[in-house]
């Protein structure tokens, strides 16, 4: 057996002999169900994954996957290995930021994940400012999930991620930007569109639609819970990732559903929307700057987090909850 190898090669010649490459193979390796997935996923015969992963498990001294009829399972060190090559693979990436030329007029680019509900003039504001300051620097902004968000931070594929939090990694850093409170809503179909003096008992049995973090072990707790006390039904009849398709589906008359209120205000206004209780003591969900402090940031990216973190530590959490 492999994992009976002891002790593992040194580390000097472990570093000397590894080739890269495999480590690459290995990722795609550890996200797939199967070598044949994986070698789809990487345009190779599947011999050709199979002997890399081979390689790589000598190199190491360690077996990296459970392979059997039905079974194909990351060991414990293969587990570890996946985590270290995230890493690894983030800082090569990462390579070409230190190799750009240095000049007296900060460029660059930088990529940021977002929330699909980030609504926040403080972001707003710095993202003007920035551009102000370096017409020169571009930008991209990825709507994901606050999972996908974290993930690409991790892997430094992002300069940093504006999303909800629900466990923190140690290796990475977090400041709250913005408080934000959620409500109920429903569409002009609904039977409950428009009507005033309203109470929570009125909400009962209706059918509901929500966020896909919307449940008692994640992000969205507090949203369950507010759900459960308004005595909706249980079954949630739709669901998506996005804000912009929970709007639509309340929109449509689908069910009543969460959404941040200062979010909602617009088409509220516009007789799209209509707020239902309770109208006090919403839940409260921060949202927070994430960003990997192991990341080779160019200027332009190091110059907007600054930004960002500046405004943060500046302007309090009151002039940042949004209501």
């Amino acid at each position: 057996m492999m994992d009976a190898i002891a002790p593992s090669r040194p580390a000097e010649r472990l570093v000397r002999d590894l080739d890269w490459n495999l480590l690459r193979t290995f990722v795609v390796l550890a996200e797939s169900r199967s070598v044949t997935e994986a070698a789809g996923k990487l345009r190779l015969a599947q011999p050709s994954v199979s002997t890399a992963l081979k390689r790589l498990e000598s190199n190491i001294g360690k077996k990296l996957i459970e392979r059997s009829p039905g079974r194909f399972k990351l060991t414990r060190a293969g587990e570890l290995l996946y985590r270290e090559a995230i890493d690894i693979q983030g800082a090569i990436f990462r390579l070409s930021t230190l190799m750009r030329d240095v000049t007296d007029e900060v460029q660059g680019h930088v990529k940021i994940a977002v929330a699909s509900h980030v609504i926040c003039p403080v972001f707003d504001e710095a993202l003007a400012h920035f551009h102000a300051k370096h017409p020169k620097a571009t930008l991209s902004i990825d709507v994901d999930t606050s999972r996908e968000a974290i993930a690409a931070v991790t892997a430094r594929s992002a300069t940093f991620a504006i999303c909800l939090v629900r466990e923190r990694n140690p290796k990475l850093e977090y400041r709250r930007l913005y408080r934000e409170f959620f409500g109920l809503f429903c569409g002009p179909p609904h039977p409950l569109f428009g009507r005033k003096g309203l109470t929570q008992a009125d909400l009962s049995g209706h059918a509901s639609v929500s966020f896909e973090t919307d449940r008692l072990h994640d992000v969205l707790k507090p949203v369950t819970l507010m759900r459960a006390e308004a005595d909706l039904g249980d079954r949630i009849v739709g669901t998506s990732s996005h804000l912009e398709e929970v709007r639509r589906m309340i929109i449509a008359g689908l069910g009543i559903g969460p959404l941040p209120v200062h979010v909602a205000q617009r088409d509220v206004a516009a007789g799209q929307l209509w707020h239902l209780p309770p109208y006090d003591k919403m839940p409260e969900i921060d949202v927070h700057v994430v960003w990997n402090p192991r990341a080779n940031l160019n200027r332009a990216e190091q110059s907007l987090l600054e930004e960002l973190l500046e405004r943060i530590e500046t302007i309090p959490i009151e002039e940042r909850t949004y209501l």
